[in-house]
């Protein structure tokens, strides 16, 4: 009988260990999920990562093919309107660009970490800066978060 009792309080002692275990690693695993970063997001208009393999070039005689002349294309510093300059966007995870210069405004666009931008203005409060992105879109970004390029 004493046996008897003594296998029933270490198979209780066992079942707590193994619930209790189980239980931590599942809590474990749940925790680790949650402090995970999310997935940069990626816009229309980024540049993909990988580079597209260019088809083989044919071999075409230079003598019956005109050569192209190039053309001055317009920097976009040529076209700043007073006050304006040449930004550029330090957060590491991209910036919402906001339609007011508020939280609560509707999000209009996004622009990527190190991605060069015109900051337009800044806020009467000095808390948001109006900026426009390469796509020409305008909008407000939170101030501290570009830095200004020479």
């Amino acid at each position: 009988m004493f046996t008897n009792l003594l296998k029933f309080i270490l198979g209780v002692i066992l079942a707590i260990a193994i619930l209790t275990g189980s239980g931590v690693a599942v809590a474990l695993y749940f925790m680790n999920r949650a402090f995970m970063p999310p997935p940069k997001p990626l816009f229309a208009n980024d540049t993909p990562a990988l580079k597209e393999e260019a088809p083989p070039a044919t071999e075409v005689s230079s003598a019956s093919t005109p050569k192209p002349t190039p053309t001055p294309t317009p920097t976009p510093t040529d076209e700043l309107p007073p006050g304006a300059y040449q930004g550029r966007v330090t957060w590491p995870q991209g910036l919402s660009v906001r339609a007011e210069p508020n939280m609560d405004a509707e999000r209009v666009a996004g622009v990527g970490a190190n991605e060069e931008v015109i900051v337009l203005e800044e806020s009467q409060d000095k808390n948001w800066q109006k900026i426009r992105t390469a796509g020409k879109q305008e909008g407000w970004v939170k101030i501290g978060n570009t830095e200004r390029v020479e």
